[in-house]
């Protein structure tokens, strides 16, 4: 990867490939958060968090280069001081439930496109993200790298493909809508707790040679992630409002589409990124464990790694037969507000008055 394309576009693509998995891959999170609001309304409200993803994610990439804190341990302790405790809390509860969706979403796709049966999903993603993290920084910034590529070349796909088949229901959709209050703060409950994703995207700054990069890099974050997002929500328009009631909304619009070829691209895709959103959410983890190790003298073994991510995962998708829906519509609402007190409005008032009296220092 050349300097530029390290410094610009990694950070947000790290960033997507992350929080993409976390129920919004599946089409269920896009559902639960913005088209059940209406399709105005829930168009508004990503721009919201759109905006919100790029501010946050800009002050926390300028000020993890500004202290050199490159894993969220290090970053929480500078930025609350004592209580950090308290975001590391509600952190590790947030790890717990976006590895049960992953598993969920994982099971759920080997069940519904293969027939298979769910164990199968969950174990696979088990021993693929325990690999990734083995490997190390590397291999997961070169594995997500390209994985995005691929998905926003599928994601395109879809939505062109949709676009045509459904024009007419589209159009209905969005002309039939009407705005709604409540589409700023539903767009600050989305991006509450999917912005601390560019905490565990942390590894990446160590590229960012400048406030500049940080800024350039935190604008196009955003945009990077919420593009797809955008692109699934029209195609998902097209069979509104059947599709609100269904556990993975993309496999309702990919039968209706009725290519039993794309269908299983899709997945594979789909599949992949789950693959990677777990090997990040665990590398944030193991960053969090080695940096403990060093400050006393020592480093974190690949292998510790590997079964960091193994013991991990086997406690998260324990949750995951509650069901994709119940766990992306009542655990990530309950820790949104936290996110926002412990976060996102620390790192973009004291954390950016810190920044300043750093850089005059």
């Amino acid at each position: 990867m050349t300097s530029w394309f390290r410094r610009f576009l990694l950070p947000g693509l790290v960033f997507q490939s992350i929080v993409i998995a976390g129920g919004y891959g599946t089409g269920r999170e896009i559902v639960e958060f913005f088209l059940m609001k209406g399709p105005i309304t829930g168009l508004l409200a990503m721009v919201v968090s759109m905006l919100v993803f790029s501010v946050v994610t800009a002050a926390t990439y300028e000020f993890a280069r500004a202290f050199r804190t490159y894993d969220y341990r290090h970053l929480f302790k500078e930025l609350l001081g004592p209580v950090w405790v308290l975001f590391e809390v509600c952190f590790v509860l947030l790890l717990a439930i976006i590895g049960a969706v992953i598993g969920a979403a994982a099971g759920s796709i080997l069940e519904e496109t293969f027939g298979l049966p769910f164990v199968l999903g969950v174990l696979g993603i088990m021993l693929a993200v325990a690999f990734l993290v083995f490997k190390g920084s590397a291999t997961i910034e070169r594995v997500l790298t390209v994985w995005s590529f691929v998905l926003y070349g599928v994601y395109v796909v879809l939505f062109v493909w949709a676009f045509v088949e459904f024009a007419p229901g589209i159009r209905a959709t969005f002309g039939a809508g009407t705005v709604r209050g409540g589409w700023f703060v539903d767009g600050m409950a989305y991006a509450g707790y999917n912005v601390v994703v560019a905490t565990m995207a942390l590894f990446v700054v160590r590229h960012l040679e400048s406030r500049r990069d940080a800024v350039i890099a935190g604008a196009v974050t955003g945009p990077i992630a919420m593009i797809p997002a955008a692109l699934m929500y029209v195609a998902m328009a097209g069979v509104y409002p059947e599709v609100l009631d269904r556990p993975v909304p993309v496999n309702y619009l990919l039968e209706m589409l009725g290519s039993r070829g794309f269908q299983i691209a899709f997945q594979v895709m789909l599949f992949g990124t789950l693959i990677e959103s777990g090997a990040g959410l665990i590398h944030a983890l193991n960053e969090r464990i080695d940096g403990l190790a060093r400050e006393r003298g020592g480093r974190l073994p690949q292998w510790t790694r590997a079964g960091v991510g193994i013991g991990f995962l086997v406690i998260a998708t324990s949750l995951a037969p509650l069901g994709l829906m119940d766990l992306i519509a009542r655990g990530y609402g309950t820790l949104t507000w936290a996110f926002i007190v412990l976060y996102v409005v620390p790192i973009v008032t004291w954390g950016v008055v810190k920044i300043r009296r750093q850089g005059t220092a």
